[in-house]
């Protein structure tokens, strides 16, 4: 018993390791990305080096960019490495300051629940598939056309990788809870939503089409 616990708490740290390691480099290849368009002749930079600091020496030594700080090069050599086409298409980059519309609270406080919608040509920022849903779903209380929504992404547990919402499966009720409480837990794979779901305890899988009002309400303890 004790070493089954001691396997699954070394499981979850490496896990959460893993993907506090994914979001620095996630926000230093965004950072990277906006110096190149501001400040540097991108066809001069050099092409991607797996290793940073020889990177970094090329890109000073290309004269692409005026000269930089350490913070800057490494910023640029991540963007070099990982790319637009890489890390930054296959997570949601939330901005500092986006509040949920339906809970008001900053989303980017929270990068392993982030949820994202579009509609209108403006995205929206949520703290949780939940929070998302009911955006989606009670159309009483947010006024908008849903036939105009281009865009609805989860972020996979595990991953933090992007996900259509439409095609993740969601572990409904488990004893982990998001910064809502209780929560709908997206995964890229039936397999790992199964996993997650007898390791903790979920209710059941459920796909984005199943997903009721009456689902949420349950989840907030009002029904």
């Amino acid at each position: 018993m004790r070493i089954t616990l001691l396997i699954a708490v070394s499981t979850m740290t490496f896990l959460y390791a893993q993907q506090s390691t994914t979001l620095k480099n996630m926000h230093l290849a965004h950072k990277g990305e906006k110096i190149v368009q501001v400040l540097c002749e991108k066809e001069k930079l050099p092409t991607a080096w797996k290793d940073i600091e020889t990177l970094m020496q090329k890109i000073k030594i290309s004269q692409a960019c005026p000269p930089l700080s350490k913070a800057k090069q490494e910023a640029v050599a991540y963007y070099l490495i990982y790319g637009s086409s890489n890390v930054l298409q296959k997570h949601i980059v939330v901005p500092e300051n986006a509040k949920c519309p339906v809970c008001g609270m900053f989303v980017s406080k929270y990068p392993k629940w982030v949820a994202q919608m579009e509609h209108d040509e403006k995205i929206y920022y949520f703290d949780g598939v939940k929070d998302m849903m009911k955006y989606y779903i009670f159309d009483g209380d947010f006024l908008y056309d849903r036939t105009h929504i281009s865009q609805m992404v989860v972020s996979d547990y595990y991953t933090l990788e992007m996900i259509e919402a439409k095609e993740a499966f969601y572990v409904l009720d488990s004893d982990i809870f998001g910064p809502m409480g209780r929560e709908l837990i997206p995964f890229k794979s039936k397999e790992k939503a199964k996993q997650f779901l007898s390791e903790h305890n979920g209710k059941s899988i459920v796909k984005f089409d199943e997903i009721s009002d009456s689902m949420l309400m349950k989840l907030d303890g009002l029904l």
